[in-house]
């Protein structure tokens, strides 16, 4: 269904299309009613008089630091990667459009939304628009301008597919891997902690936001603090493009998201009919497939560029594809999860627990866990998510039959006060490590599995990793209330648990366990893996041998698909890796710092942490015999909600800005590595006070 654009839209879409129109026409102006503040850290603090007006600031901003991946995403949307990125570009384009984000988008906007977020929304599209107007030399594709409400309605969509894991199914169709009867299991980084006074020495409440994502790219935190005179007052991260801030802080209350498991999306095999081309049994009857031409064009190289179309099907289910192995069809929950931006905004808004549990109600924001804190001390966690009611009669994580209506998603969602979840336990504590939501607080205020989680495919009770093992080992060590140092402590620790078992790998401990005396070839391995105290520290010898002999297990084990190693296995590994290790390095006892590097443009220096530790980092292999972390810890805030008000500290990986030739490129990379954290404050004045910069963004208008 086709919407008209509302006039106000068509105005800017009228101003800003760049060099369609003559300059003369329009004038640019300073936007004096909003103000950005950028600190010593080149953080953007945004403050206008209305939640619209920051709304055109923090896109300006966005803009100012990141430009370049705010186009990749849009372009992402537009099916238009190709034409910048070639065949890799077309790959996406197709992936994209293969999902139906754009029509999920066209169908919900601008009803689905109040006229308040309606102001939000346009406002920002307005600021990206003015940007690119302001600065076409920035501009990598002329036809991508002037974007619309429903590109960033898409583009939070498709963040949402990357967050519930949804594309997994997708490329599983696309591939052909569909596996009927191995559900994969998803892995996924990010801790969050609250602790309140039953739990914390000075009676005060703490909470720890700690998302592992990419340090660089589309899904890269990027910082900000916004203030209107409507008491919008919020402080934290969002992705570029992001309209408000995910998870953050405001006077009231903070909160922190993790990646979660379940359920999002089904598959489903259609029937069709022998010799009735693109007809499928559905409830009896054969029914065609609806089918939709998509064309795109693809740089194959230098300026030169040829068009492709390709064929798209839906059926009953949703999108469907053709593959030699049949035809499959996907329902996932992101089809439903339009509002999503709104409910991230009345969060944003909310100013105690029940107004911010009424922002959750809808799920419109389709997965991920909440850990809540507030500064009347109440703590909280949910595992959010938006499941469809299934019937029980069928096995949900494999692949289901598509030629009935018993599998189809329209019998409504599980209601929210059915998923797990936990308010103010005796503990003191909630947390979440991606581990199972059913282990999210002291034993006895758990949230009980039931027989619901058949259908709803949480991560069953007792499905730890070793982040939330190791966590449950640093709280049984402070049996006590804890300092805020302490805290901190345990948010930062570098160590694995004493029982370790990963995933895919649940009996690790064996390889920590091999007699030196019964393979004497590799009994100097074994002796380093023996001794080892589990630390990721620059100075610790151990981390390259294990984590490369992790790595030759886990291929090992998923050739033989099994999730249990023998020791034979692990004797094997270790020649293989103590070979390569000696052969690249000429040694087997490498400290960490000596390879795992932090580096952007020409700023470089040794890194902690690693794979299963609660300060996680993950990293690739570069030049040199070097590896460089790519994700993993990326932006941490703390906060206190003291007597004395909000205390914030916060870090990033690089600095505030993705631009090199910026002085917040990597200023605060050091501080990152070292684990040190900067002060942070929600009174704008203090913003103001210490400002770098005090500006306002520019606006077009029409001449009178």
């Amino acid at each position: 269904m086709k919407y008209s654009l509302p006039r106000f839209l068509l105005f800017i879409a009228g101003i800003i299309v760049l060099g369609s129109c003559s300059k003369n026409l329009y004038q640019s102006t300073t936007y004096k009613e909003v103000e950005i503040i950028r600190d010593k850290w080149g953080v953007p603090h945004i403050k206008a008089a209305t939640n619209a007006q920051v709304a055109y600031g923090l896109a300006w901003a966005e803009c100012e630091d990141d430009f370049k991946t705010v186009q990749e995403q849009m372009m992402a949307i537009r099916g238009y990667l190709g034409e910048i990125n070639g065949k890799a570009g077309i790959t996406a384009d197709l992936g994209i459009k293969f999902m139906g984000l754009r029509e999920v988008a066209d169908q919900a906007y601008p009803k689905a939304f109040s006229q308040e977020f309606l102001q939000v929304l346009h406002s920002f599209v307005e600021g990206v628009n003015a940007y690119a107007r302001a600065h076409p030399k920035e501009v990598m594709l002329r036809k991508l301008f002037p974007l619309v409400p429903q590109d960033l309605i898409a583009g939070y969509l498709l963040g949402l597919m990357e967050i519930t894991n949804t594309r997994d199914d997708l490329e599983k169709i696309i591939s052909g891997k569909i596996a009927k009867d191995i559900p994969k299991e998803k892995t996924r980084g990010s801790n969050a902690i609250a602790v309140n006074a039953n739990k914390t020495k000075d009676g005060d409440t703490y909470l720890a936001i700690n998302s592992h994502q990419p340090m660089e790219g589309w899904y890269s935190w990027y910082e900000a603090h916004l203030v209107s005179d409507e008491g919008l007052n919020i402080l934290g991260a969002t992705f570029p493009m992001g309209i408000t801030i995910f998870h953050g802080v405001n006077p009231y209350l903070g909160w922190a998201h993790t990646v979660n498991h379940a359920d999002f999306s089904d598959i489903y095999q259609l029937e069709m009919h022998p010799t009735k081309k693109n007809y499928y049994k559905f409830d009896g009857q054969w029914l065609p497939l609806e089918k939709k031409k998509y064309k795109s064009r693809v740089k194959i190289f230098a300026g030169i560029k040829i068009g492709i179309k390709r064929t798209i099907y839906l059926s009953k289910y949703g999108p469907t594809f053709k593959t030699d192995k049949g035809y499959f069809a996907w329902s996932f929950s992101v089809q439903h999860a339009a509002k999503a931006m709104e409910q991230w905004y009345n969060m944003n808004k909310a100013r105690n627990i029940q107004e911010f549990k009424k922002a959750l109600a809808p799920r419109d924001i389709p997965s991920t866990n909440i850990v809540y804190a507030d500064r009347e001390g109440n703590i909280f966690y949910v595992s959010n998510a938006r499941i469809p009611k299934r019937d029980t009669r069928y096995q949900w994580d494999y692949v289901l039959p598509g030629n009935t209506s018993a599998t189809l998603w329209d019998k409504g969602f599980i209601p929210f006060d059915s998923l797990p979840q936990v308010t103010n336990p005796s503990s003191g504590y909630v947390f979440n490590t991606n581990n199972t939501p059913f282990s999210s607080s002291g034993k006895a205020d758990n949230p009980k599995e039931t027989a619901l989680n058949k259908t709803m495919g949480f991560k069953k009770t007792h499905r730890e990793n070793p982040r939330s093992s190791r966590f449950m080992e640093l709280m049984e060590q402070y049996q006590g209330k804890i300092s805020y140092e302490e805290f901190k402590r345990i948010k930062f620790d570098r160590q694995l648990p004493s029982n370790l078992a990963m995933w895919n790998i649940t009996n690790l401990e064996i390889l920590f366990h091999l007699k030196p005396e019964k393979y004497p070839d590799v009994a100097d391995a074994i002796k380093l893996l023996n001794n080892w105290d589990r630390k990721f520290e620059v100075t610790n010898t151990e981390t390259k041998l294990f984590m490369t002999t992790l790595r030759t297990l886990s291929r090992a084990i998923r050739k033989a698909n099994k999730n249990k190693i023998t020791e034979e296995l692990c004797y094997k590994a270790l020649k293989a890796v103590k070979a390569f290790l000696i052969k690249k390095y000429g040694k087997i006892a490498i400290p960490l710092g000596d390879f795992q590097k932090h580096i952007r443009g020409n700023v470089e220096m040794p890194i902690a942490g690693g794979q299963g530790v609660l300060a996680a980092m993950y990293n690739r292999n570069i030049a040199n015999n070097k590896a460089k972390v790519h994700s993993g810890e990326t932006y941490i805030e703390l906060i206190r909600f003291t007597k004395d008000g909000v205390k914030i500290e916060s870090i990033s990986p690089y600095g505030s800005s993705a631009r090199p030739e910026s002085p917040h490129y990597t200023d605060q990379m050091k501080m990152f590595a070292n684990q040190q954290l900067k002060s942070m404050s929600l009174d704008i004045n203090e913003a103001r006070k210490n400002a770098e910069r005090i500006y306002h963004p520019v606006k077009f208008v029409k001449k009178k």
